[in-house]
């Protein structure tokens, strides 16, 4: 069954918002539109982020681009943090531009975070911007799973000569929360955030029926919790109206300016308070009080 979402926004959840700094919004609003390179980020020599108390529970965060970017760019995973007490819980960002549910677990990235989770930990999982796309087509940089939630495969050879099983959406997204709850720890899913594509302004977000939904079951199948950012953000966008959204995006139609992250982090600690119960609530900082929970029903 496809997901049917209604949503309001809360007074309290407006007042966070209006008390919210939009930093270098101007700036971003000149810049020329153009497509969106979605490039695969280079971090061989950068090291990764590790939790800075190891007698605290951590969160991981796990994606791609729209999590954490390079600047002037800027993903709402770099702005999440101060929504968290640092003398409760670690918060780490190990999102990664250019990664798709399935590259995040060939180059062993996930693999790195699970050897790192322990017992009461917690993994925010977004995915799907990368996922999209032809496997086959080279000029996709080996990043799309295939398009689905079932058991399919398909055999590909990369540009090395080496073979790749490459399995559906759903398959690695259920890979994720299996892994995690295998360590003991807490995975929470948010569906993928919505492109900037309007018409008679209303956000367009076609994704719902595929990424968005397969997400869903998976959370649902592994016994992880799910937040649907993609309904939250689109709900408020056009709340908003198309002009004032204009200024959260450094690009065309996918990437934030420091304003549109700070927008959607908050809207993310709006999503986990709606869960019921929230597994975050007991480690936030003051600066998420003013946020109310949002859920779409």
């Amino acid at each position: 069954m496809p997901l049917v979402f209604r949503n309001t926004l809360s007074p309290v959840f407006a007042v966070a918002l209006c008390l919210t700094p939009f930093v270098g919004a101007t700036a971003f609003a000149q810049l020329p539109p153009k497509d969106d390179p979605r490039p695969v980020v280079d971090d061989s020599k950068t090291p990764a982020e590790a939790p800075v108390r190891a007698d605290l529970p951590t969160l991981y965060i796990v994606g791609d681009s729209t999590l954490k970017s390079a600047s002037p760019l800027r993903g709402w995973g770099q702005e999440i943090g101060a929504f968290f007490d640092p003398s409760k819980i670690n918060v780490v960002n190990r999102a990664i531009g250019g990664r798709s549910s399935r590259t995040f677990q060939t180059e062993g990235r996930w693999d790195a975070v699970v050897s790192a989770l322990k017992p009461g930990d917690f993994v925010l999982i977004q995915f799907g911007h990368n996922d999209v796309g032809d496997y086959r087509d080279p000029k996709a940089k080996g990043r799309p799973s295939l398009h689905g939630e079932g058991e399919d495969t398909a055999e590909v050879t990369k540009p090395d000569g080496t073979k790749e099983m490459v399995h559906t959406f759903g398959w690695y997204m259920r890979k994720y929360g299996a892994d995690v709850k295998a360590k003991g720890a807490t995975a929470i899913f948010c569906s993928m955030v919505p492109h900037k594509d309007w018409q008679d302004g209303k956000i367009q977000h076609g994704e719902r029926t595929s990424f968005v939904q397969w997400t869903a079951d998976a959370a649902k199948a592994t016994g992880a919790r799910f937040v649907d950012l993609n309904a939250l953000i689109a709900h408020d966008y056009e709340k908003l109206g198309q002009e004032k959204v204009e200024s959260f995006f450094g690009d065309k139609r996918t990437h934030y300016t420091p304003a549109g992250a700070k927008y959607s982090a908050i809207i993310v600690i709006a999503g986990l308070k709606g869960l019921q119960p929230d597994p975050l609530a007991p480690f936030f900082s003051k600066d998420a009080d003013a946020v109310a929970p949002e859920t779409p029903g």
